[in-house]
Formats: C-alpha cells, sequence, structure tokens
C-alpha cells in the first residue's frame, strides 16, 4: 500500500495556499505592528486574530482543494502554537524578574507591626498577605537586632542567605520560608494557614522566643 503522507507532501507547492506561508508571515507582521497592539493584552489581540484567520480560511475552503485547505489550515495552526510558546515563555521571563525584586518594601514600619500585621490576616483567612508579612517580620526584625545588616533592596533569598549565616542551626526553615515568599509573591501560588504559622513559629525561633502560634 503506498504511503500517504509523501503524496501529500510533494503536492503541496502546486495549488495556491490560502495564505501561504510567506502570506500568513507577512500578515502576522502587519497585524502587530498596528497602533492598539500597544495598549494592554496584546497576546489576547494577536490570538483573537488567529481565530479571525482561521475563520476566514475554513470559511474559503469550498474554493480550494483539500490539500491546499488542508495546508492552509496547518500554518495558521503553527502560527497559533508559535504565539502561545512566546507568550507563555514571556510569562516565565516576567515571573523570574520579579522574583529577583526586593523582599522587603519602601514603607515605614517595624517587625512587630509587620508581625501583628501578619497575625491579623492569618486569623481573616488571608494567608498570601499573611505570610508575605511574617516573612518580612522575620528579616526586618533581624535588622532591628543588628543581626544582620539592612539591605532594604534584597530578595528573599539574600535575606535567606544572611539570616542563615547567622542562625546556622535554622537554615533549612529560613530557605523554605523565602522559598514560599517568592511562590506566593511572585508565583501566584496561595499560602496555607499551616505555611503561615511556620512562618511566624520561625520569627519566635529567631527572636528567642518559646511561643508558637497556633
Amino acid at each position: 500500500m503506498t504511503p500517504v503522507l509523501p503524496a501529500v507532501v510533494t503536492r503541496l507547492a502546486d495549488p495556491p495556499l490560502d495564505p501561504s506561508g510567506d502570506e500568513a508571515r507577512a500578515l502576522l507582521r502587519g497585524e502587530l505592528a498596528r497602533p492598539e497592539y500597544n495598549a494592554t493584552n496584546p497576546v489576547e489581540r494577536v490570538l483573537h486574530w488567529i481565530g479571525r484567520l482561521f475563520d476566514d480560511t475554513t470559511g474559503a475552503a469550498h474554493d480550494f482543494p483539500p490539500v491546499a485547505t488542508f495546508a492552509a489550515i496547518v500554518v495558521v495552526l503553527l502560527l497559533a502554537t508559535a504565539i502561545g510558546l512566546l507568550a507563555s515563555r514571556a510569562r516565565r521571563t516576567a515571573r523570574a524578574r520579579a522574583g529577583q525584586a526586593p523582599a522587603l518594601t519602601e514603607e515605614l514600619i517595624n517587625a512587630s507591626e509587620l508581625r501583628a500585621r501578619a497575625e491579623a490576616a492569618l486569623a481573616t483567612g488571608r494567608y498570601d498577605e499573611a505570610l508575605v508579612d511574617a516573612y518580612r517580620a522575620v528579616a526586618v526584625r533581624q535588622v532591628e537586632r543588628g543581626r544582620i545588616e539592612d539591605l532594604p533592596q534584597a530578595t528573599a533569598h539574600e535575606l535567606a542567605g544572611a539570616l542563615g549565616r547567622e542562625f546556622p542551626a535554622q537554615r533549612h526553615l529560613v530557605d523554605r520560608s523565602a522559598d514560599l515568599f517568592d511562590a506566593v509573591l511572585y508565583g501566584d501560588r496561595p499560602a496555607t494557614r499551616e505555611q503561615v504559622v511556620d512562618v511566624l513559629a520561625l520569627d519566635d525561633e529567631l527572636a528567642g522566643r518559646r511561643e508558637r502560634v497556633r
């Protein structure tokens, strides 16, 4: 039995494609050059355009041979896949850059206020806010006590490195808290009550307290 795929490949160049590969790329470049793509959510606009192109291609299918129609649909799907991969990569890059942002804010607030704010958020079920403030309370408290340097532009893991050198026995807890901080603040991962309690307990342990939040 003669294979079907090679025959299809040899015939792709014969009928006119709607659009051809070069025409599709030119259309995409022209579409992306339009002024409205400087507005918000350009990826969504591109995907909508891909959808319209796909609809136009399938709508005109009766005017061309089946092979030409199939090839045109493949071109559109390849464009959509490429756009999706680029969008995914852009989101990962943005998150990676966000993870390098300073862990501490510029607001004038001390460790006790951060701790109180974290406990209030914990009590009302706002676990993301609670975890972020709890970790900041850990770092700010040790800055206030002179155990680590005041590093306003430090990332969560840079602060964790300083805390780990000062408290080697708790280094694994400090590193885990920094991971949670980044995951919640920059990675859109929800915090749990248990995670918040663990970070508050770390604050207690580094501060030399014996009580533990329950």
